[in-house]
């Protein structure tokens, strides 16, 4: 008689395992493909640094993000999108941040939140497709990588998906990114909606059934394995998720409910060191400040929640949050109450170990209605301090070729 024929609530941790008794017998034909929970792990660092990036899809709009507000010609290029001086919330001399943006002011003046301005890549690409592919992957504009620059970290750094126990990259609320594809296969997980009250009816089923078939080689295996792996930790998961208790509010987005899932898992102690999230929405070419208002809002939000959250539990210093967009907006304001598709923008890093919180030049005005900003830090250089300060990996041996990094961390 299958074990597995009668069904019962399926492990998700060694000592759930155990405790099943005869039932659990059954997996022992299968120890070589098992879900790796069942090997004894080593207890994970209460040390090791984590990254969590942050997705904001659709080109993000830098220049009412952080508005130049005394420069006149930001209002020459806007004169019906620029914010007013009198609402925006004044961080430097001629810089301030989008009204909506409340959380992020505070986090900015507590020194936990780092600016870097103007940040794109050479021969910039206007479309979404490409530049966002150049982003996850970190290629130059005319060259074209098959996997992502988080990938090529975990290649480079972590082991193949048959020796890891917990998921080296957790991505939320979509697809699997595509910075994290690799050569080498790794442990990866993704969930769509963490505040989803039930599993999925079918997975235990599905779990019972796979079960049933003895893997006949070594590639069936793997599969089981790896499905096996899958489902168990979707459970674990959404375990995790269901009986955390926050220590902050978090907003009731999609985005607030995604970082309170990636918060419950690290505080849990999962040995996860890559968390994707993202947060759609940015391509505003048409009525751009009410869209824009609550994007940022949402993202304001959710990031001082998260990053309270985090403090709260003890986790802050082992946490570093990036932001990124596949490009900002044109300078000059479209027909539509929108922007255009551009180049530059600014992005966010988030943590209570930063060094320095303003960065890059500011992004110079002087040109035309039909002109896009120019560049002054590649992304790339972002990328490498994270790999080399924060992750602990080559950059080089990551990126192919070596940036200046930044005194962000």
């Amino acid at each position: 008689m299958n074990p597995f024929e009668n069904s019962f609530n399926f492990p998700t941790t060694r000592r759930e395992f155990l405790s099943t008794g005869a039932r659990g017998i059954g997996l022992l034909a299968y120890s070589q493909y098992a879900p790796s929970f069942l090997n004894a792990a080593p207890a994970p660092e209460k040390d090791r640094s984590i990254f969590v990036l942050i997705q904001l899809a659709g080109g993000n709009d830098g220049l009412n993000t952080l508005a130049p507000f005394e420069d006149d010609r930001y209002y020459r290029l806007r004169p019906r999108l620029a914010l007013k001086k009198s609402e925006i919330i004044g961080i430097a001399d001629n810089l301030g941040f989008h009204p909506a943006c409340r959380e992020l002011a505070t986090l900015y003046g507590d020194g936990k939140l780092g600016i870097i301005q103007n940040v794109g890549y050479p021969n910039p690409n206007r479309s979404h497709f490409r530049s966002s592919e150049i982003w996850e992957t970190a290629s130059d504009s005319d060259d074209y990588l098959a996997n992502g620059w988080l990938g090529r970290y975990f290649d480079n750094n972590c082991k193949s998906a048959r020796e890891e126990s917990d998921p080296q990259g957790v991505h939320v609320g979509g697809d699997t990114p595509q910075s994290f594809s690799s050569e080498i296969p790794h442990n990866l997980f993704g969930i769509r909606r963490l505040n989803r009250r039930k599993g999925n009816g079918n997975s235990q089923e599905l779990l019972e059934n796979l079960a049933r078939i003895s893997p006949q080689n070594e590639s069936a295996g793997f599969l089981s394995h790896t499905l096996m792996n899958t489902l168990v930790t979707e459970k674990r998961v959404r375990k995790i998720a269901s009986r955390y208790r926050p220590q902050s509010e978090y907003p009731s987005t999609r985005l607030g409910n995604s970082l309170r899932g990636v918060s419950a898992m690290i505080a849990s102690g999962l040995e996860t060191r890559v968390y994707f999230v993202s947060q759609t929405g940015y391509d505003t070419h048409a009525n751009q400040k009410q869209i824009h208002k609550r994007l940022l809002g949402e993202l304001s939000g959710a990031l001082g929640a998260f990053q309270n959250d985090l403090k709260a539990h003890g986790l802050e210093d082992q946490v570093l949050t990036m932001t990124f967009s596949e490009f900002g907006r044109r300078p000059a304001e479209n027909n539509g109450g929108g922007t255009d598709h551009g180049t530059a923008a600014p992005l966010f890093v988030m943590g209570s170990r930063l060094k320095n919180n303003l960065l890059g030049t500011p992004p110079n005005l002087d040109i035309g209605k039909k002109e896009d900003l120019a560049h002054s830090t590649d992304f790339r250089q972002v990328y490498a301090t994270v790999l080399d300060n924060w992750l602990e990996c080559s950059s080089e041996s990551v990126l192919g070729q070596k940036f200046k990094p930044l005194p962000f961390v």
